[in-house]
């Protein structure tokens, strides 16, 4: 079992643990409305303060392995791109992919290089058998994230959930830990802080 939420080290990423000093970066980034659009969990306008708390609660929830949560950082420079996580169910070793990625880092292949990374860790080191997503109908780029990444197509889900007062289909991705495949780009290196 592992105790401590890793870093991983990709070609041009940094995937880290996030610090209460990204707070402000978070607010930022995850409150512009393009980005809340996009993901069912950000609220627009973001919250003064929400950040902080969110970012208190990445440890317990991963001692507890509710779930694993992660900065997406450039490698060379540190600055914060977006937030990737696994939001696990031990009881049925599966977890569900979840990321956002700043507007102004959209159509730039972080989020597959991001992807990849978690969910193979999330299969090597979690020891999860499944790995799944899901994303709004219209929001192509983040299906051709899972598609690149190995994940299948699995269903598709009519007005399942609403979002900012609108109901909204779901398409459905996943993969099992036999599906991983080779992709564009494999993690170097995963520490463990």
């Amino acid at each position: 079992m592992i105790d401590q939420r890793p870093t991983i080290i990709t070609q041009r990423l940094c995937l880290r643990p996030f610090l209460q000093s990204d707070a402000a970066d978070v607010k930022r980034l995850a409150g512009d409305k393009r980005v809340a659009a996009t993901t069912l969990n950000l609220p627009h306008p973001y919250p003064d303060g929400l950040a902080n708390q969110w970012i208190s609660s990445h440890e317990d929830n991963f001692t507890t392995r509710k779930s694993l949560v992660l900065a997406i950082c450039h490698r060379r420079d540190n600055y914060l791109i977006g937030a990737i996580g696994l939001t696990i169910k031990q009881e049925l070793d599966n977890a569900e992919l979840g990321y956002w990625i700043s507007v102004e880092f959209w159509n730039s292949g972080y989020a597959t290089e991001a992807a990849y990374a978690i969910t193979k860790y999330g299969f090597e080191h979690l020891r999860l058998h499944k790995i799944f997503a899901h994303y709004f109908a219209g929001n192509d780029s983040s299906g051709r994230v899972m598609q690149k990444i190995g994940m299948k197509e699995e269903g598709y889900l009519r007005q399942h959930v609403k979002h900012n007062g609108h109901y909204e289909d779901l398409h459905l991705y996943g993969f099992l830990q036999t599906d991983l495949v080779q992709p564009p780009v494999t993690p170097v290196e995963i520490l463990i802080q």
